[in-house]
Order: structure tokens, then C-alpha cells, then sequence
């Protein structure tokens, strides 16, 4: 099983058109179905509303095929994510994060420890910018990622808490992961004075098994042991970039999981790695090829391999 620790939320989304609706987000929540949806048993970790929105977000976790086993629930009301999506897809967020569901993850709420069965945890997003969700999940990283895959999806985001200790908390965790999954632009911010191929490269370096660098409509890069692949994305009409990161990392934890590779010490031939990607460069093409964050099922992501 795979853990996807941190927020559900709702994107009020802005469309170019002056529209607005509302759609269940957050990228580990975004994670979480995407990884079930892909045959992946899959655990959420956060902290859920009990008002509508919350029971939404639930439902949607569970009809997905995802446990909340893990999950906690309170009276809070659910976190808000105001996204203004771009006349070319892409989307900027601001978040109404105070006194809301999200953030209120508390140790208190972590099991005593997790089941045998877990073998890796993915961690990320808001789930390291918040307290004191981030400061719990730390400590669960901290705690449980002996004998586990820990997989980091930065998906910076800024001006929410100051960027010394942001990058202090992200620097700790890197340090605790298998595998690094970023942007380009999450690399930018992290290290500003290197291109995303030497960040990725220096990241290797510090002991990361496997550094994958996300590179929007180029594809991906990465960097593990001494094997360096580039891979280009599939061409598709883009309706918008929500979930796509989400459902490229949840894409390459899948192909992990089905080639029995999901190991704290991952290692992987270059033919191998290069099937990695293009899996989950598909799967982001995928998602972004319909509104809001609405990753592929299996049979989907199958079908579309076998159509080439």
C-alpha cells in the first residue's frame, strides 16, 4: 500500500472566460485518486471537513478506489484554493487556509504506527507548508520511512510561510526521500543558481536514488545512479494544467508498483526508466487534456499504450 499524506481541498476556479466552479483538489488528495484509479492500493493521510465539501472530497477518495483508513475528520471547514486559470491552461493559486480542515493535521491524529503492508509514502504540497500538518508530517516521515520508499513532490509554494523556514523543512525532507519529483520551476526556486539537469544531478549527489524533473509540454528529465534519460510529453489539445504534476508522479509510483520496483533503494535499468516516464508523461497528458484535475483510470492509460 501507498500512503499520500497531506490536504484535500476545493479549487474555486477563475476560468479565462470570467466563469467560476468548484472542483475537489489538493495535490496529494489529486495523488491519492489518481494512484487508486491506477490499480495502486492507496491510503489518504490528512485531515477531511465534515461539512458538504469535505463529504465530497471523501466520497470521491473512496469511490476511487482510496482508503481513509488513515484519514481524520473534524469540524472545520473544508480549505479553499482560488485558481485562476490562463487563456493557455495554466493555473495560479491562492489559498484560504485559516481555521479551515486542512492545515489541522496534529500528531495526535497519526496512528501509533503504520500497517506492515505500507511500503512507500508520498509526501508534498501544502502537506509541507502548513502547521501544524507540515510539522506532523515531518515527524511521520521521520518516524515510519525506515524500510519505505518516501517520494517528495515539492509543488513549491510560496509567501504562505517564511521561505527560510520552507526551504530549512524541504532541505530536512529531501534528505529523507527515495525519490525527488519536480517541476522545473520547484527546482528554480530550490536552487536558483543551477539549470534543472545540475540541480537534479547535485540531488543524486546528496543521495536521492532517483531525481525526475516534470517539464510541462517537453516532457521530463531525470537523473538516477549514473543513467541520464530525457523524454519527450505526447502532443494533445491542453484544456488546463490542474492535477497534471499530480497524476505524472501518482503515474510513475504506479509503473513502480506494478514492476515490483517500489523500494527504498530503487534501481532501475535505462530501458526501464524511460518506460517510467512515458507512462507518466501520458498520464499527465492525459489529465490535461480535460477540465480540473481528472486523472486516468488504468484501462484508460492501457489503452492509450496499446494505441501508441
Amino acid at each position: 500500500m501507498i500512503v499520500v499524506c497531506g490536504e484535500a481541498l476545493i479549487d474555486m476556479i477563475y476560468n479565462g472566460d470570467g466563469t467560476q466552479r468548484a472542483a475537489p483538489g489538493g495535490g496529494p488528495f489529486n495523488t491519492a485518486r489518481a494512484l487508486a484509479r491506477l490499480g495502486v492500493p492507496t491510503a489518504f493521510l490528512g485531515h477531511l471537513s465534515q461539512d458538504k465539501f469535505g463529504r465530497e472530497l471523501a466520497d470521491l477518495l473512496v469511490s476511487d478506489g482510496a482508503s481513509l483508513e488513515l484519514a481524520t475528520v473534524g469540524p472545520e471547514p473544508t480549505t479553499i484554493a482560488l485558481a485562476d486559470v490562463g487563456n493557455e491552461g495554466f493555473a495560479e493559486y491562492q489559498f484560504l487556509v485559516q481555521g479551515t480542515s486542512a492545515p489541522n493535521l496534529t500528531l495526535d491524529m497519526l496512528p501509533d504506527h503504520l500497517p506492515r503492508e505500507v511500503t512507500a509514502l508520498h509526501i508534498g504540497t501544502l502537506g509541507l507548508v502548513l502547521e501544524p500538518m507540515a510539522s506532523t508530517i515531518v515527524e511521520l516521515v521521520r518516524r515510519e520511512r525506515d524500510g519505505r520508499l518516501v517520494m517528495l513532490d515539492p509543488n513549491i509554494r510560496v509567501g504562505l510561510v517564511p521561505d527560510a523556514e520552507y526551504r530549512e523543512r524541504l532541505g530536512h525532507v529531501i534528505s529523507c526521500s527515495s525519490i525527488v519529483k519536480a517541476s522545473d520551476s520547484d527546482l528554480e526556486w530550490l536552487y536558483p543558481d543551477r539549470p534543472y539537469q545540475v540541480a537534479a544531478e547535485d540531488l543524486v549527489g546528496q543521495g536521492i536514488a532517483l531525481a525526475v524533473v516534470t517539464l510541462g509540454a517537453q516532457g521530463a528529465f531525470a537523473a538516477h545512479h549514473d543513467i541520464r534519460v530525457s523524454v519527450e510529453a505526447p502532443r494533445i489539445d491542453v484544456v488546463d494544467t490542474i492535477g497534471a504534476g499530480d497524476a505524472f508522479g501518482a503515474a510513475l509510483l504506479a509503473w513502480l508498483h506494478d514492476h515490483e520496483a517500489i523500494r527504498p533503494d530503487v534501481r532501475l535499468e535505462r530501458d526501464e526508466l524511460e518506460a517510467a516516464l512515458r507512462y507518466a508523461c501520458l498520464a499527465a497528458a492525459i489529465t490535461c487534456s480535460r477540465a480540473g484535475a481528472d486523472p486516468p483510470w488504468k484501462r484508460e492509460l492501457d489503452a492509450a499504450l496499446a494505441a501508441g
